[in-house]
């Protein structure tokens, strides 16, 4: 996207400095009076306005619709990402009820063998 704004740019440049060297050739070549140079240089301005502002237009569309596609984007990313963090913790849960279940019936069975010895030996 950088380097979109940074042909924008150049394009730009370039298109207002061939604007107005086109502008300045054609009023050194052709002989008019002054006041036809004047109308002149003011229709090409005014062209050169309308050009400009169009394709500041389409850029300005083009952004937008950029932007929009990346923040859906955005958005699908988030929405999967939580889905992911939602599928973790229901595993660590399950896991440490597991881990929880196994203690508690080790716990069982050392206290049963530890009863079972204490009887042995009395």
């Amino acid at each position: 996207m950088a380097d979109n704004n940074g042909d924008f740019g150049a394009f730009l440049t370039g298109f207002i400095i061939g604007g107005l060297v086109g502008a300045v050739a054609s009023l050194l070549m052709a002989p008019q009076s002054g006041e036809e140079t004047r109308e002149q240089i003011r229709q090409r301005g005014i062209e050169l306005r309308s050009r400009a502002d169009e394709e500041i237009k389409r850029i300005r569309e083009q952004a937008e619709q950029t932007l929009a596609e990346v923040r859906a984007q955005t958005e699908e990313i988030q929405k999967r990402t939580q889905e992911l963090v939602e599928e973790a913790r229901e595993r660590v849960g399950s896991a440490v009820e597991q881990s929880l279940e196994a203690a508690r019936k080790a716990r069982e069975e050392i206290v049963a063998k530890g009863g079972e010895e204490a009887e042995a030996s009395s």
